[in-house]
């Protein structure tokens, strides 16, 4: 036993100089200045603040209250009094939690269509052999290069046409399966190993049956994408549902808040406050899905 407890820290050490030295190899055989590591940390560092910094500002801006200088200099990213008032005041000013409910009434929708919608589309494309299979996929490549803003016309008029104009319905419709979304979906599905679908039909499974049990739960990672880009993409959209609503009632909370840039605009806590009333469901959803979703972006990229 002891002499078997000795050797495995020796085994674990020669797996270590091996990674060491296959990732000397790839950088050509020499180990990384110390000046080039600190040049990547530095360039990760300033991504990290762009991306994030925007939103730490905002969420210090919403926490501050009315007695400090939102526009000191230098500025503070700590707030000094720390209030939950201007959430308070969000709620006052706007109903909220009226337009936030239509935003995920919204969201959801266009999550379970495209789920289901893309989940269909992408497997037909990927497994089932039919005449102009590969004229759907160039059809749904070049849906992607079409500006949403040039069709926008077309689509409201469609709306109009059908009575579905100042509804939750006429907001969700245009997008309840993106093309981006099919070409995930196919891409996983065509990753997939045909042998086991091929075990399935020899036991007698028809193909609804091998999409249900076998495709379905081997993209779950995918289906993760999936949704979070059809919810992020639901719950910010602005032109389409302004566009199509007219109803107060019935906005959606990115439409709300822009009333609190207009009403109150000298008043950036109030905006600030918004605004992380806006982000914070999309933050719950990744932190929820994050796992699901980085496996998923590697399933539709094996195989093309």
């Amino acid at each position: 036993m002891s002499l078997g407890t000795r050797q495995q820290p020796d085994r674990r050490d020669g797996r270590e100089r091996d990674g060491r030295e296959r990732v000397g190899r790839e950088h050509g055989g020499r180990r990384m200045p110390r000046w080039q590591l600190l040049l990547r940390y530095l360039l990760l560092l300033a991504v990290l603040a762009l991306t994030i910094g925007p939103f730490l500002w905002q969420l210090s801006t919403s926490l501050k209250g009315p007695g400090e200088d939102i526009y000191r200099y230098p500025p503070s990213l700590l707030p000094h009094e720390v209030t939950l008032g201007n959430y308070a005041g969000v709620a006052q000013t706007i109903p909220v939690w009226d337009f936030a409910l239509n935003s995920l009434k919204v969201a959801l929708a266009n999550v379970l269509t495209n789920c289901a919608g893309a989940a269909l589309a992408g497997y037909a494309l990927a497994r089932m052999r039919f005449r102009g299979r590969r004229a759907a996929l160039v059809v749904f490549i070049m849906a992607m290069l079409v500006p949403v803003e040039s069709i926008m016309i077309a689509q409201f008029v469609t709306m109009r046409e059908l009575q579905l104009n100042n509804t939750l319905l006429g907001v969700v419709l245009p997008g309840c399966i993106g093309a981006m979304n099919v070409l995930l979906m196919r891409n996983a599905f065509a990753a997939l190993p045909y042998e086991a679908e091929e075990a399935a039909y020899v036991d007698g499974a028809n193909a609804w049956q091998r999409f249900v049990r076998i495709a379905l739960p081997s993209v779950r990672g995918t289906l993760a994408v999936v949704a979070i880009f059809a919810f992020m993409g639901a719950w910010d959209d602005f032109l389409w549902p302004l566009i199509v609503l007219s109803d107060q009632s019935k906005f959606t909370l990115t439409i709300g808040l822009n009333f609190l840039h207009g009403t109150f605009a000298d008043n950036q806590r109030l905006v600030a406050a918004g605004t992380v009333i806006a982000v914070l469901p999309l933050i719950v959803l990744f932190a929820c899905l994050q796992r699901s979703f980085f496996r998923g972006v590697g399933e539709g990229a094996v195989k093309g």
